[in-house]
């Protein structure tokens, strides 16, 4: 039996490495893609004579090792904020178009586009047509607005 994993084991890695990156490919979580590496380096190492429980520790050990210190780098790199124009509209002062009201969102007109507003946490509602707002988010297609009375309170 022994001889039978020995002479596979190179093989049994490779499965590893595949069957990891078939799951990184299908939930790009930046998780199981150092144990892909990790099995990599296994693979390479079978082929020396350590029996395979010491294989599989240091496969372990690697994986994890990777896992905890690499991740966050990558995590970091890869998730940035992109900026856009419209990051570019915090911070103007508008009028709405229409009122804000618990049950429904406003407008307001920025550079000739129509936005959808909604008051920021903390502005007193409702906010009437014409009042003078400021934009402090933007959380999708909507712009988060507060009065400059919530702002200074």
């Amino acid at each position: 039996m022994i001889d039978f994993i020995w002479n596979y084991t190179p093989w049994i890695w490779v499965a590893v490495t595949v069957i990891c990156i078939v799951i990184e490919s299908l939930t790009l979580a930046l998780t199981t893609i150092w144990f892909a590496c990790s099995a990599c380096v296994m693979v390479f190492l079978s082929f020396t004579p350590l029996p395979f429980r010491w294989q599989l520790l240091i496969f372990i050990v690697l994986a994890l090792a990777l896992l905890i210190f690499t991740r966050p780098l990558v995590l970091r790199k890869f998730h940035r904020h992109v900026a856009t124009n419209s990051d570019s509209l915090i911070g103007k002062s508008v009028k709405l178009l229409s009122a804000v009201t618990e049950s429904s969102k406003g407008t307001v007109k920025v550079n000739g586009v129509v936005w959808s507003v909604q008051a920021a946490a903390g502005t007193p509602l409702p906010l009437a047509d014409g009042t003078e707002c400021t934009i402090t988010a933007l959380e999708g297609n909507t712009l988060i607005v507060s009065t400059k009375a919530a702002a200074q309170a």
